[in-house]
């Protein structure tokens, strides 16, 4: 790779000394056997300055929580870690068929829950409590009301999340996640998109 066409700030940064800086995060283990656990650039940060990859709990929560399709960890110099998160609307609509539930109230709040308590599996007493470093956990999550696309950015050609996309489209929904209406999942924001996945209500309304 010679540079970035008319970029020399961007092949400054890439490349030093003839190596190529990919901005990946990864050890050699005792074999020499290379491991990459994420991107330089998607790094969660403390409010004291500590750093964590995010890559791996997303991929666990996905493989965990069955409600949820996608979800992406964020934490700027913040005070605790909160997502967003676009669920699986058809687990969620099966999971309504074998607990039936009396109205739309009732239907969201359960599902809701049901998302609370699969998180939960991460957090103290959990059974995967062990898994993560408590502190990069989300305390709180905003659900999305469409799922991240080639069609809107959030995702690239290779299928891959385009986190800055998704943190600058959703900033209020972020900020949102800091205050402490924000911090209950059961907040009005979250109601409203879950009936949107439901199907009870008209995602513009």
């Amino acid at each position: 790779m010679l540079g970035y066409w008319k970029n020399e700030t961007a092949t400054a940064e890439t490349i030093k000394d003839g190596w190529l800086f990919t901005g990946d995060l990864g050890y050699l283990d005792q074999e020499n056997y290379l491991y990459v656990l994420g991107r330089f650039k998607s790094l969660l940060i403390s409010h004291d300055g500590e750093k964590y990859s995010p890559e791996g709990i997303e991929e666990a929560i996905i493989d965990h929580c069955p409600t949820i399709d996608q979800i992406v960890l964020y934490n700027n110099q913040s005070p605790y870690t909160v997502a967003v998160a676009v669920p699986a609307r058809d687990k969620i609509k099966s999971l309504l068929k074998q607990h039936p539930q009396n109205d739309e109230e009732e239907k969201v709040h359960f599902i809701l829950n049901q998302i609370q308590q699969e998180l939960a599996q991460f957090k103290k007493d959990g059974k995967l409590q062990n898994m993560f470093p408590q502190r990069w956990l989300p305390t709180s999550i905003a659900i999305l009301p469409e799922p991240f696309t080639e069609a809107n950015k959030m995702l690239n050609s290779t299928m891959k999340i385009v986190r800055r996309v998704i943190e600058v489209t959703y900033n209020k929904e972020i900020e949102y996640l800091f205050t402490p209406t924000g911090k209950d999942i059961m907040n009005n924001h979250n109601k409203l998109n879950i009936r949107y996945y439901l199907g009870e209500n008209d995602k513009k309304n």
